[in-house]
């Protein structure tokens, strides 16, 4: 592997961060850059976001969930309670969530600390999923070693019996989490390296301070 990276160059270009255009609150500005991405062609999967978790082991780890509501409150996002992600969560609730659109040239970088949602509105969600997805959040014990994906096959195979004909209720260990943010950093790319990067901060009084970061 003789790859040299060091060459991989691109210039950003595309618009600006200005704080005249932002506003008091950082879900306003988060909602129009979120509402930009999901109706611009180019991107996929505009709800695509980074969990970063710090697990029992000391060290973070990230990967990509699916965001399924926003609120002035905060983010939703659904998982396995059981899963390595969802136990990280329990034994340490501070956690990073991030978007990244190449092709608009933004990131968003929030912080915050996550808490479990209200049953209910886990049920109003878990109803409204494709019956395949309910059966794989039973067959599904996410994150423990499996000795084959024969063993994935049969274990769907066993719960398709089980609830043949019927209403697939949610599992007790399958739910909802809701980030509530703590920092939002919005990030611009911009030419010669001289990116935009307006941070928010929640503050004590419940107002958010507005801060420009060098890039």
């Amino acid at each position: 592997m003789n790859n040299d990276l060091s060459d991989y160059r691109k210039s950003y270009e595309k618009t600006e961060l200005l704080e005249s255009n932002c506003p008091e609150n950082p879900i306003e500005l988060f909602q129009q850059w979120f509402l930009n991405a999901d109706e611009n062609a180019s991107v996929d999967e505009s709800n695509a976001m980074t969990l970063s978790t710090i697990g029992s082991d000391g060290f973070p780890k990230s990967r990509v969930v699916l965001l399924k509501r926003f609120t002035w409150e905060g983010f939703i996002f659904y998982t396995n309670y059981t899963s390595e992600k969802g136990k990280a969560i329990a034994e340490n609730n501070k956690v990073c969530i991030s978007f990244f659109w190449p092709s608009l040239e933004q990131q968003i970088i929030i912080k915050g600390t996550a808490e479990k949602i209200a049953e209910n509105l886990s049920d109003g969600y878990f109803e409204s999923r494709p019956d395949g997805s309910k059966l794989g959040a039973w067959a599904s014990d996410q994150s423990k070693v499996v000795a084959s994906r024969e063993d994935l096959e049969e274990s769907l195979k066993s719960f398709e019996k089980k609830f043949h004909k019927q209403e697939i209720p949610r599992p007790d260990h399958w739910g909802g989490f809701i980030v509530k943010p703590t920092s939002l950093e919005f990030w611009q790319g911009r030419p010669n390296r001289m990116h935009d990067r307006i941070r928010y901060t929640l503050q004590k009084d419940f107002d958010w301070k507005m801060e420009r970061l060098a890039p």
